[in-house]
């Protein structure tokens, strides 16, 4: 289930939502993420297999300790579920609300920022060997169909 959508207007800018519009090509509509691009890919463009970042509500809960710091993390949805790339390889696609996203390659790992909202221990235990395994700094992920989620919409694999 959604327990919390973030989105991010700007760097360092969080906007908490009760419902949101996944886009095809803008991922989270209201987001930064293809303005604020990546340096890392060509001409700077937004990397598209990290157009959401979604991360698992019980880590967040556990490293954050209050739900109003869930979106120091950065992510866009925090949600209860096996992240885990056992239950979640890449290729995966998940039905949120009417939208469906899939599961990208791309690693998600705890950074700089991560560290500095949270603390050295906790960037320390999300990229351990077993943070890793449980992909508990969350996951990336792109769109597929586009559509609207909300707080408390279920997630569901989807099957082919």
């Amino acid at each position: 289930m959604v327990e919390c959508i973030v989105c991010r207007p700007a760097v360092n800018e969080r906007l908490e939502l009760e419902e949101a519009e996944l886009d095809l090509n803008r991922g989270l509509v209201g987001d930064n993420w293809l303005d604020r691009g990546d340096p890392d890919e060509p001409e700077g463009r937004a990397h598209p297999d990290m157009q959401l970042n979604l991360m698992n509500s019980r880590a967040i809960a556990l490293i954050a300790q209050s739900k109003d710091r869930w979106q120091l993390a950065g992510d866009q949805l925090y949600i209860d579920f096996d992240l885990s790339p056992d239950n979640l390889p890449p290729g995966t696609r998940l039905a949120i609300g009417e939208a469906v996203i899939e599961v990208t390659a791309e690693p998600h790992l705890g950074c700089s920022k991560f560290m500095a909202r949270f603390g050295r221990d906790a960037a320390i235990f999300v990229n351990s060997k077993l943070g890793k395994t449980l992909n508990l700094r969350g996951i990336n992920a792109k769109v597929i169909t586009p559509g609207r989620v909300s707080v408390g919409s279920l997630v569901n694999k989807v099957t082919r």
